[in-house]
């Protein structure tokens, strides 16, 4: 398959801020591309540069064999945007705020009726067409907004971090939405901080942080960079802040982090590190009160490459 997103030592900077880094990667067409990182990982400047609302200050950008800089009416036309906040006209109805966004797109007559109908469909609207969008939930809002960008059949469609500040129903709609776009063809440029959702959209993963892609590939790809190591979370009797440095030196230890409360280990064998952990617990005068051993997952190699937390 030919290439749908073409990135080449993309660099983004705002005064002594670094941004984007000299990254690279590319999308191939039909595939879910997820890029994952922390808040501040320079995912939204990406992305924004991609779909040239930001002019990059060095490297090449190409979306469906179309240059960012040469040729950027030609990339707004492949791709919709659905952007972070949520922009819609809240005193429009969905219908209304279809109408308003296909007739931006050039859509007339029968055509962009017949495509307000079918886009109301997709996004689970239709029974609500009529209603004021202002009065909708997190959920519907974020809906239209898919909507929105869909509405002139965009050959990519660029979506960032679509998930954020709703529920746990709504996420799962726009999930398997999400699916269902990359069933009927349609390429998808996805950005995310939740592990779970890069694990299950994706068919490839870029790993960012501090601006650049520090590990790209496949989900079973990126789990080899782990290894053999065992991930180990610990919840302790003191604040984990005390304990973090005296169990982060217990041998057989490869990389320790503060996660939700819990202390998150990286170790090289969780059957020999654990009884020293318990061991130096002890000697220090606080009590481990809870482990969960998990499978090596994309926090664990965040983890590795980093030293820190995926969502710190």
């Amino acid at each position: 398959m030919a290439d749908a997103i073409v990135v080449q030592k993309l660099r983004k900077q705002f005064g002594d801020l670094v941004a984007v880094d000299g990254i690279s990667f590319q999308v191939t067409q039909g595939e879910i591309f997820s890029l994952l990182g922390p808040n501040g990982a320079g995912k939204s400047t990406t992305i924004s540069m991609i779909s040239t609302l930001l002019e990059p200050n060095s490297g090449e950008i190409s979306v469906m064999g179309c240059s960012v800089r040469k040729d950027p009416m030609a990339v707004k036309a492949a791709i919709g945007v659905v952007p972070q906040e949520i922009a819609i006209y809240p005193d429009l109805s969905a219908q209304e705020n279809l109408v308003f966004w296909g007739k931006m797109y050039g859509l007339r007559g029968d055509t962009l009726n017949r495509r307000v109908k079918d886009i109301l469909e997709v996004i689970g609207l239709t029974d609500r067409q009529k209603g004021r969008s202002e009065h909708f939930s997190g959920g519907m809002k974020r809906r239209l907004n898919i909507g929105i960008a869909l509405m002139h059949q965009p050959q990519v469609v660029i979506m960032d971090e679509p998930t954020v500040g709703i529920d746990p129903q709504s996420r799962r709609n726009i999930l398997d939405g999400v699916k269902e776009l990359n069933r009927q063809g349609m390429t998808v440029l996805y950005t995310t901080h939740y592990m779970e959702e890069a694990q299950e959209l994706s068919d490839h993963i870029a790993i960012m942080d501090h601006g650049k892609v520090i590990a790209c590939g496949t989900y079973p790809e990126l789990i080899k960079i782990v290894g053999e190591l065992d991930r180990v979370d610990l919840g302790l009797s003191v604040d984990p802040n005390l304990g973090i440095e005296s169990l982060g030196k217990v041998d057989g230890v490869a990389k320790v982090s503060l996660e939700d409360g819990k202390i998150s280990f990286l170790v090289q064998d969780s059957n020999l590190v654990l009884p020293r952990l318990f061991e130096t617990a002890s000697r220090n005068s606080f009590r481990i009160t809870s482990v969960e051993i998990k499978e090596p997952n994309l926090e664990a190699v965040f983890l590795h490459l980093t030293g820190r937390a995926l969502r710190d």
